[in-house]
């Protein structure tokens, strides 16, 4: 793998050296675009908007429309910044992972020490195992500043990137139906329903099954098949014929079981 940042977690006034790795990979097909006519690759071209020529990557800069003007920005700058927060990943606090609502949980990344910080690191590792605790972070990466939780899971220290409050929608704006329409027999069968349903969670068990089904239309219109267009009409479940529905669903998971 190849590290995507460098840097140190400070840990306290005990500085770890560590490296961030990407810890997932898309399991989507990577699929190309091409002209309908005779199936010639599209490409995306960088083009100055007034030349109408191809701008190379070594003569793009980032700027930022200040009072109708653009102030062109270098690496310096983002790292005059902050050149702490560019470099370190700097813990303010420890909490209770469950206490974080996934609605902020963004990107995970591995955290390799360098060698020079192996105990440092497998100190915090295990400190975090031992408390059961997340540090909450900062830093400052793609010229962007970051929050983030340091969680332990068996050798490995994970960081996980988070969004901040001010990033997440408002949900009050949404029509959402009140508390108080529900029957009280209603909820109980609702919850036996998930109590039947309820088992320990394994990611194992689940498997990318749409890829897999693309595939094989691809396989298949390769050898000349034609797809045939599905049809699926979903139907909102009817209020009338709730409770029969919910007890339908606890008398088929009784047989399956």
């Amino acid at each position: 793998m190849r590290s995507i940042w460098t840097g140190a977690i400070g840990f306290g006034l005990v500085n770890i050296p560590v490296k961030l790795y990407s810890a997932t990979e898309t399991s989507t097909l990577d699929l190309d675009m091409l002209d309908k006519k005779d199936h010639s690759h599209i490409r995306m071209v960088r083009v100055n908007e007034n030349s109408g020529k191809e701008v190379s990557w070594e003569n793009i800069v980032k700027a930022y429309k200040y009072k109708d003007e653009y102030v062109v920005l270098t690496d310096e700058d983002f790292e005059a910044a902050s050149v702490e927060k560019s470099k370190i990943i700097t813990i303010s606090g420890f909490a209770q992972k469950d206490e974080i609502d996934s609605i902020y949980f963004e990107t995970p990344y591995y955290v390799e020490p360098e060698e020079s910080g192996n105990k440092a690191y497998a100190l915090l590792r295990e400190a975090l195992l031992k408390t059961e605790k997340v540090g909450i972070a900062t830093f400052v990466m793609r010229s962007r500043e970051n929050l983030a939780i340091l969680r332990a899971s068996d050798n490995v220290i994970i960081l996980n990137k988070i969004r901040f409050a001010e990033e997440i929608k408002d949900a009050s704006a949404l029509d959402l139906p009140s508390r108080t329409g529900i029957r009280k027999d209603e909820l109980e069968v609702a919850v036996s329903l998930i109590n039947q349903l309820s088992e320990q969670f394994d990611i194992s068990a689940f498997k990318d099954t749409y890829t897999d089904s693309l595939l094989k239309i691809i396989a298949a219109k390769a050898k000349g098949v034609k797809t045939k267009k599905p049809h699926l009409k979903v139907v909102p479940t009817q209020s009338t014929d709730l409770m029969e529905q919910l007890r339908a669903s606890l008398k088929a998971r009784k047989k399956a079981s």
